[in-house]
């Protein structure tokens, strides 16, 4: 899956500033809370809660324009 298929997002200024929704078991879920956002080398990270109530950390590697996604 392509990077693009995985999260979709807002951009303004620079790519991937707020993700709006995960591809996640083959479902779009819609997220509607940004819970904690933090930058480390090389992405940006998100800690976002979806629609159904299920919490997810979003990470997108600015070098090779990738998203993983994490469910703590």
């Amino acid at each position: 899956m392509k990077a693009s298929e995985i999260v979709t997002c807002h951009s303004d200024y620079e790519y991937a500033e707020r993700p709006v929704a995960l591809t996640w078991k083959n479902q779009r879920l819609e997220i509607t809370e940004i819970i904690e956002r933090w930058r480390i080398p090389g992405a940006r990270c998100f800690r976002v809660r979806t629609a159904d109530g299920q919490i997810f950390e979003l990470f997108y590697g600015e070098l090779y324009d990738e998203w993983r996604i994490h469910q703590p």
